[in-house]
């Protein structure tokens, strides 16, 4: 139980999923494992619960931004095989020949964008940026401290003037970061 084979993805929906993810087959069967060994009620579907027995994932400090962009476009609180490859995609290595839109450059950034836009109006405020911040380092920094990153942050990339940071002000103060890189998980063939 929890551990179903691979021969349950038929043939068609691993070239759907590779079409649209970019994944070869065999990282789809090991994915496909993967998220059915997390699938303890044997539904084909994950709940924040699944993620979060995750180790590694449990003890990261964006934990619940993480799980929650798993979530981001399913309309109740399970996430199917498709959905969990929709992101995991996100984290892909570019490679020449085998780029698509979800491991790209905007896109990795759009995710990058996502975690920090805690109430998904488009742009991150100084109060956003103090939560994240509060999440990555916890009480190692004083608010003070946190409070002047923030503020600091805010005035360097925001370039209208509005006190916040929109997605093309997000890119340009990253435009000198190998996203690519730094947002890339190896995945096993």
């Amino acid at each position: 139980m929890g551990n179903k084979s691979s021969l349950l993805l038929r043939e068609e929906e691993i070239a759907q999923i590779q079409e649209e993810t970019g994944f070869t087959p065999n990282q789809i069967e090991r994915l496909y494992s993967r998220f059915t060994s997390l699938d303890k009620n044997d539904c084909g579907t994950l709940s924040r619960e699944d993620f979060l027995r995750i180790p590694e994932l449990a003890i990261n400090p964006l934990s619940e931004r993480i799980v929650h962009s798993f979530f981001a476009e399913s309309h109740d609180d399970r996430v199917n095989f498709l959905q969990f490859m929709r992101v995991l995609a996100h984290f892909r290595p570019i490679r020449k020949n085998r780029e698509n839109k979800l491991n790209s450059r905007d896109e990795k950034l759009r995710f990058a964008f996502s975690m920090y836009d805690l109430d998904n109006d488009g742009k991150i405020s100084r109060d956003e940026l103090l939560a994240i911040l509060h999440m990555m380092v916890g009480a190692n920094i004083s608010e003070e401290q946190l409070t002047s990153i923030a503020e600091r942050t805010i005035l360097e990339a925001d370039t209208n003037n509005d006190q916040m940071i929109c997605f093309e002000e997000f890119c340009h103060a990253l435009e000198r970061t190998d996203v690519e890189q730094k947002m890339s998980i190896r995945f096993l063939n």
